[in-house]
């Protein structure tokens, strides 16, 4: 436990440090933090401190869940986010009035909200209209000036919350974009690599395979992650201010072509890695490669590797394409010598041709995704 402890206060201390050093994410998310306490303290100035509002907290509360993780978020969900309340301080003020008994108003106006939660055009800010309604129900006396009230504390906490941060350096997520696909493109790299000097030094150890197909299936969740941020990216510079200012152009082809064949690589990483898993596995191993023939394909994937990195460089203008064409044209000749080695060292037996096709296939799927860009 103390351990788990000792490591979290760590890891803590070093996304601080990162916060203070560079721009990066722990950056970001410091500036949010300070910019929802911001709104907040804004929102309860005006309607708390200055105005004297009869249900001012509601004011600071709905400006510091608005300032979102982009602009257009804010925007969007606090419109969500004020037609849910405004739906179930109605629903809640017309029953409470009619009934004048707050649990028989509760009893019928809390499924009734819960079921308007889930409709779609509230997204997730659907709860906000139990939590409208609770507001009413349980504040004391309900009364149309109150309720009022309530809802116009809202609107102006929304638009406190959406001013801060759309005018206090509102959030741009290009820089995560690269950031993400290159790391990688990075583990994409290294797990190739890798795979590459076992075959090549004839090292079949079960352990050191399995720890290599682990972190190519990882590698999935990688490629995941570059899409969310491709996406999240493009969507910061949605009514962005700092957009017309010249602070970032969207996210282009580039961007969607190296997600893809990111992901095309990383599914066959995680082909070829269970191939050589399977032939090393102590258990009713597969056939092994002859080691010449697993050299062979181990420079394949170190080319393989090399021109997977040359692939993302060149589609945000960081190398040529010409390096690119040279490694992938060396990578195809590669695998025609391959292929040939393949057709030669293949038996009868059922369980080499199953093993050699594997890498076969592996091979000429890897090749035939990492096109180089017209």
């Amino acid at each position: 436990m103390w351990q788990a402890v000792r490591r979290d206060v760590s890891e803590a201390v070093a996304a601080v440090r990162r916060a203070a050093a560079a721009p990066g994410r722990e950056r970001d998310l410091v500036v949010q933090a300070l910019k929802a306490a911001l709104a907040a303290w804004v929102a309860w100035a005006v309607a708390g401190w200055w105005l004297k509002a009869p249900v001012a907290f509601v004011a600071p509360w709905v400006a510091v869940v608005l300032v979102e993780s982009t602009v257009y978020r804010s925007i969007a969900r606090g419109l969500q986010q004020l037609g849910a309340i405004a739906a179930g301080t109605v629903v809640a003020t017309a029953v409470g009035l009619l009934l004048d008994d707050t649990m028989a108003a509760m009893a019928v106006v809390l499924p009734a909200a819960m079921l308007l939660g889930y409709w779609r055009r509230l997204g997730s800010q659907g709860i906000y209209a139990a939590t409208g309604a609770l507001f009413v129900l349980t504040g004391g006396s309900v009364s149309v000036a109150t309720s009022a009230a309530r809802l116009g504390e809202a609107l102006f906490g929304a638009l406190v919350g959406i001013a801060v941060n759309a005018l206090i350096r509102p959030p741009l997520y290009l820089r995560d974009t690269r950031t993400v696909l290159r790391e990688a493109t990075d583990e994409a790299h290294d797990i190739l690599r890798d795979v590459a000097d076992g075959l090549a030094e004839g090292r079949w150890d079960a352990e050191e395979a399995g720890d290599r197909h682990e972190r190519a299936l990882r590698l999935h969740s990688r490629v995941q992650q570059a899409h969310a941020a491709l996406n999240l990216g493009r969507e910061s510079l949605r009514a962005n201010p700092r957009r017309r200012n010249g602070a970032g152009a969207p996210p282009g082809k580039g961007y969607d072509d190296a997600v893809l064949v990111l992901d095309y690589a990383a599914v066959h990483t995680a082909g070829v890695t269970r191939t050589v898993l399977e032939a090393a596995a102590q258990e009713r191993p597969a056939p092994r490669p002859h080691p010449e023939l697993a050299r062979r394909y181990a420079t394949f994937l170190c080319q393989t590797a090399h021109a997977l990195r040359l692939y993302s460089r060149s589609r945000f203008g960081q190398s040529s394409e010409d390096g690119l064409r040279e490694a992938v044209a060396e990578m195809r000749a590669t695998l025609e010598e391959l292929r040939r080695d393949l057709a030669r060292s293949t038996t009868d037996d059922p369980d080499d041709i199953a093993t050699y096709g594997a890498l076969l296939t592996q091979a000429h799927r890897l090749a035939d995704h990492l096109t180089v860009p017209a």
